[in-house]
């Protein structure tokens, strides 16, 4: 008997939710000294790279052609398939991810931050909710049988 490998998507999910429980847990603090700070926002900037790659190879287990692999396009196509609900906080929190990798100002820093606490942590919630989900009910019906 063989095993069926699971989805790509199964073990990037695994990354992601790692990485997106290491977010919430720095962003649970009152106050963060500028060195957590700035983990925070590391944090921030991996969690959103494992993010667009997460719905990228699940959009891909539905069979879902996308035109260009790029995190934008991704995006767009995780809201099209109702995956995301805000797509307009992740193009936000993609644009401030980038912004946050090749500039630093401490005024944008704080900006960013604030956001990320405010904003983007939720939409990053619901997408960690819906994979969870998705990933125990296929957990499940393999365990039963049924698809």
């Amino acid at each position: 008997m063989t095993t069926m490998e699971p989805p790509r998507w199964h073990y990037r999910f695994a990354n992601y939710r790692r990485a997106f429980l290491l977010l919430r847990e720095a962003l649970d603090e009152e106050e963060l000294s500028q060195l957590e700070r700035e983990g925070t926002i590391q944090r921030f900037e991996y969690t959103m790279e494992l993010a667009w790659k997460v719905m990228k190879d699940y959009l891909e287990a539905q069979n879902v052609v996308l035109p260009q692999v790029t995190p934008r396009a991704v995006i767009r196509a995780a809201f099209e398939a109702q995956l995301i609900a805000d797509g307009e906080a992740w193009m936000d929190a993609l644009d401030d991810r980038n912004k946050m990798s090749h500039t630093y100002s401490f005024e944008r820093f704080e900006e960013v931050l604030d956001r990320v606490r405010c904003r983007y942590l939720a939409a990053m919630d619901d997408l960690h909710q819906s994979l969870f989900d998705e990933l125990e009910g296929s957990e499940e019906s393999s365990q039963t049988g049924t698809r």
